[in-house]
This record gives structure tokens, C-alpha cells and sequence, in this order.
């Protein structure tokens, strides 16, 4: 595990955020993943003219990791604003909660960062009585 400090993850999602892909919504989206190794795996929002494909950064970061063979994590930040701004928080939709729950632990921090700092929330919170086929993961 790691030392990370919650705001340090809350600004790597905010650089990712930087990075976002979205003409059409203009609501730019980061995710920054800690890993239990220490590593911080970032992803965007990167939209497309065919809504459908659309990816979410906290998939695009989930991606990245399983991608390079992590599959322990310890804490995940999502940002979002329009135009890259921060305002509101910003929460995982129900697509991304549900994948996310796939390799994360219900007691999982997460730290929706906005305007004023962050409100930190687990991932059990976020998506209580996920769907899991997995046996150690049920409820």
C-alpha cells in the first residue's frame, strides 16, 4: 500500500482531465487509479461522433492498468467540469461503478474532487449490491 495523499490523486486526475477528448458534451472528465503498488494510472473521457463508443476516463484507467497486468488497487479520484472547469462533483456513471467493482473492494476510497477540494466516498457507497460472479465478492 501506499502513502499517496488524496489530493495528489485528485490532481492527477485533474491533469487528465486536461487531456480529455469531448467536442461534443464539452464535459471533460480525469480519472486517476492507485494502484497497490503506488502506481497511479490516469484516463479521459474520450467521446465520439457515435455516442455509444464514448469511453469514461475511470475506464480509460482501468483499462490502462488491468493493460499493464494490475489488478490491486487502492483508491481512485474522478474529476469533471465543463470545459475543463471544476465545478459540482463529479460521480463514476453507473457503467463505470459496475466495472470498477469488478476489481475494487466495496471499502475502496473514492475522492470526487471539485471546486472546493473533495468529498470522499467508498466504492460500496457509490454502487451498493453489485453484481458480482465472483464468490469473495458477494454481499
Amino acid at each position: 500500500m501506499t502513502n499517496l495523499q488524496p489530493q495528489a490523486l485528485v490532481d492527477a486526475a485533474v491533469a487528465a482531465m486536461a487531456r480529455a477528448y469531448a467536442p461534443y458534451s464539452h464535459f471533460r472528465v480525469g480519472a486517476a487509479l492507485l494502484a497497490a503498488d503506488g502506481r497511479i494510472f490516469c484516463g479521459c473521457n474520450i467521446e465520439n461522433a457515435s455516442y455509444p463508443v464514448t469511453i469514461c476516463a475511470e475506464r480509460a484507467a482501468l483499462s490502462a492498468a488491468v493493460s499493464a497486468g494490475v489488478r490491486e488497487f487502492a483508491a481512485l479520484a474522478v474529476v469533471g467540469g465543463h470545459e475543463g472547469v471544476l465545478g459540482e462533483i463529479c460521480t463514476p456513471c453507473g457503467i463505470c461503478r459496475q466495472a470498477i467493482a469488478e476489481f475494487c473492494a466495496p471499502d475502496m476510497p473514492v475522492y470526487l474532487g471539485h471546486a472546493e477540494g473533495f468529498k470522499t466516498l467508498t466504492l460500496g457507497e457509490l454502487l451498493p449490491y453489485s453484481f458480482s460472479l465472483m464468490e469473495d465478492k458477494k454481499i
